[in-house]
């Protein structure tokens, strides 16, 4: 099945590593090389490029690069270090970086800039399948629903767990383009996500795929949801504890609970490298706290626009955490599960 959109987050391009600017859309659609590792960094804590996989998936190519520069174990230690500090809460990041070092550390320094490579390669092919193959566990969510109602199934979201945000087909939207492709009818609630607007990313998405949908204000969900106009939600996740407590962008917690009020199910869409086995619970999820002035300023077409004096005190954390209680269902690339199942969908993680 080919992919459903025609940009490409992150590429692989004559040897260059290309990223799409997140921060430049939806106003430009504007490419970038990542030279080297402080490039690929760059990317990452600035949210060139944002969403669990992509992350984990552009750290990847980090190490990659950095190892062409300097593949000794101090050039390797140094890269993973600067890495892994750039992101907090995504554990996709933390999955990348154990995965490559596992890989690399037992080489020869001459051996570690093709194998770097190479892995890299084959973690963005696997985040691919992944995520068809949520897409494909997710649509039976939509035609269930489908099959009861006339009309479209009106989906909300919330952030962006789209292409944009892995290498390809997305989290919570992957079934929503497999509905498309499927031909079954959908229309999209696209939450603004407030501070940094990222569902201005899920609606050019939605608009480049030809997908109805209506862009709203994050504080309108609860009424949407108590007057019957939502008949799912499905969000991503930037890590999910062992017992299926989920961190996603902050917000989401907020539609959870108009959801559990009002009987609507709450899915979570993520791969398995965004479960966190080590961590018991969502109280052991660092949440990152982020500037103030992305609370202060809110960016436009023309730059940034300062709503609140700069000496205002501000509060933005980046995350917040969802108990498992208030969820439906996971849907990994295994299948779809209740969060106190997970560990049946990977049953060689089980003491």
């Amino acid at each position: 099945m080919t992919q459903p959109h025609s940009f490409f987050p992150i590429r692989e391009e004559g040897g260059a590593v290309l990223i799409l600017d997140q921060t430049e859309l939806p106003h430009r659609r504007v490419e970038r090389e990542l030279a080297d590792l402080e490039a690929a960094a760059h990317a990452i804590r600035s949210m060139q490029v944002r969403g669990a996989p992509l992350i984990g998936a552009t750290a990847a190519w980090g190490l990659a690069l950095a190892m062409a520069r300097d593949p000794s174990d101090s050039g390797l230690n140094s890269a993973l270090a600067l890495l892994g500090g750039t992101r907090p809460t995504a554990v996709n990041l933390r999955w990348a970086l154990e995965r490559l070092k596992a890989v690399l550390l037992p080489l020869s320094p001459s051996s570690r800039a093709e194998a770097a490579r190479s892995e890299a390669r084959k973690v963005c092919l696997e985040d691919e399948a992944a995520n068809r193959a949520i897409g494909q566990h997710g649509l039976k969510f939509i035609t269930d629903i489908a099959g009861g109602k006339a009309g479209a199934v009106r989906v909300m979201t919330h952030c962006n767990a789209g292409a944009l945000a892995t290498v390809a087909w997305g989290t919570a939207l992957a079934p929503v383009y497999a509905a498309k492709q499927a031909g079954v009818p959908v229309h999209v609630w696209v939450s603004e996500t407030r501070p940094r607007n990222q569902g201005l990313l899920t609606a050019w998405e939605m608009r480049e795929a030809g997908i109805p949908h209506t862009y709203m204000a994050d504080n309108a969900a609860a009424h949407l949801i108590g007057h019957g106009q939502v008949d799912l939600v499905i969000v991503g996740a930037d890590r999910i504890a062992a017992n299926g407590d989920v961190a996603n962008k902050v917000g989401t917690c907020l539609k959870a609970l108009a959801c559990r009020e009002w009987g609507v199910p709450f899915h979570v869409a993520a791969p398995s490298s965004t479960l966190d086995w080590h961590c018991p619970n969502g109280a052991g999820i660092p949440i990152e706290e982020r500037s103030g002035d992305e609370v202060r300023r809110v960016a436009g077409a023309e730059g940034a626009v300062t709503i609140i004096p700069e000496d205002s005190p501000v509060a933005n954390p980046a995350f917040d955490v969802t108990p498992a209680r208030m969820v439906t269902a996971i849907i990994t690339e295994r299948g779809a599960v209740a969060p106190d199942r997970l560990s049946d969908l990977y049953p060689e993680r089980k003491p």
